[in-house]
């Protein structure tokens, strides 16, 4: 079934749009701002596009772009689709197959999190270098691998790919991101991503836990994506911008509204990242 739904959706895409994309790009809450800085050649809103899931969350506007970011071809959602709306790992994941299947050999993912790390300051962006899973039971892998066949035939796929899990995010691309951030003076660090299911934020209980964990941030997308993305063999950048620190000992109440208004400022910085990331080359 997910063969025939990344078949269905990449041969509609590639009817509107006959470029070759050479970057994927998922632009997370409060940050769908930056397709406007894309030269655009077709927008296709995610409820035309043949088995797409629509999306469903606050400031995610949920269109598929197809242009050139610095004169490089790309295709980007602006917004994404999560769990906690309804849908499948498989759901979720239908636009990085379909992103793979358009050509893009690069996938740069942005989302908004919260943070762990006492260290993190709000509108800091983390470099997601490793991941803690907890959205899902350690069958999931057999349940999406992109082989068509039967059972027997998802298990081997499954058993083939998992190790590509343990390097899913790009080293090189994690450099350069770095890089930006020193050359442009503003706050980014290495750090790890701990995927939930959400959609409530977690209880002070829960951020001692997580934190003790190894985890730097938290958030209710991107570990399926990448995932996905590893198993198809493409370079990941994944970009967190912290919009609240945990204080289990003093908490705060977070609003969806605050935290896409942390992010939307965030912007301008992560897009200097996203630009150095489509240009380089290989």
């Amino acid at each position: 079934m997910s063969n025939e739904r990344t078949t269905l959706a990449t041969q509609f895409i590639r009817n509107r749009w006959a470029e070759k994309p050479r970057v994927g790009i998922v632009l997370g809450t409060g940050l769908g701002k930056l397709s406007s800085h894309i030269d655009l050649d077709v927008a296709l809103p995610f409820g035309e596009i043949p088995g797409f899931p629509q999306a469903t969350a606050l400031s995610h506007a949920g269109r598929l772009v197809c242009g050139r970011l610095a004169g490089v071809p790309i295709v980007a959602m602006e917004g994404r689709c999560h769990l906690y709306e309804g849908y499948t790992w498989e759901d979720v994941t239908l636009p990085i197959r379909v992103m793979h299947a358009l050509g893009a050999e690069r996938l740069v993912i942005s989302n908004a999190c919260g943070g762990l790390n006492p260290q993190l300051t709000p509108g800091e962006i983390l470099v997601v270098v490793d991941h803690i899973d907890l959205m899902r039971s350690c069958d999931r892998s057999i349940r999406w691998s992109a082989e068509p066949g039967g059972k027997d035939d998802l298990t081997r796929t499954a058993q083939v790919h998992a190790p590509r899990i343990a390097s899913a995010y790009d080293n090189g691309l994690a450099d350069l991101a770095l890089e930006v951030a020193r050359h442009e003076k503003f706050l980014a660090r290495r750090g790890v991503y701990l995927g939930l299911t959400g959609p409530n934020y977690e209880t002070r209980a829960e951020y001692r836990f997580l934190r003790k964990m190894g985890a730097d941030v938290v958030g209710m997308s991107t570990v399926p994506e990448v995932t996905v993305a590893a198993i198809l063999g493409m370079r990941v950048l994944t970009l967190s911008v912290v919009t609240n620190i945990a204080c289990p000992d003093a908490p705060t109440k977070t609003t969806a509204e605050d935290v896409v208004a942390i992010a939307s400022a965030s912007e301008p910085r992560l897009r200097a990242i996203v630009v150095a990331a489509v240009k380089q080359e290989g």
